[in-house]
């Protein structure tokens, strides 16, 4: 036995003027939405795009002041503790855009630059009795 099913489409709807006007404004609703989004992600690409420029130019910036040992720590510091090596970097483009950089800082200046950056241990002595 087959059962026939026939939908007649818009026949009901297209007389009713409401339902229309309700469907139109959605639609309109949902265009916007879309314009926004797109929007959005125009603006985060740019966002992202002025970022990977800075970090171009931060870089650039280092290679000049910065011989190829002294770069090598730098990055491994940055491995291990990325916080540390983001605040150091900092320093050393402070001290040379400031001119205070005769030549290039060499491996032991980068090590003693480390140093002075570095936090003292506020950690806390166990003594036994």
């Amino acid at each position: 036995m087959v059962l026939r099913l026939t939908v007649e489409f818009g026949s009901d709807m297209s007389q009713n003027p409401e339902d229309d006007e309700r469907l139109q404004e959605l639609r309109e609703q949902k265009r916007e939405q879309l314009k926004e989004r797109a929007q959005q992600g125009g603006d985060e690409e740019s966002r992202q795009a002025a970022q990977e420029r800075a970090e171009a130019q931060q870089e650039a910036m280092l290679k000049q002041y910065l011989t190829d040992g002294a770069r090598q720590r730098l990055n491994a510091v940055e491995m291990s503790k990325p916080q540390f090596a983001k605040k150091a970097k900092q320093q050393v483009l402070a001290i040379g855009q400031s001119g205070r950089i005769d030549g290039k800082i060499d491996e032991q200046q980068m090590k003693s630059l480390l140093k002075e950056l570095k936090p003292d241990d506020s950690g806390f002595n166990v003594r036994r009795r």
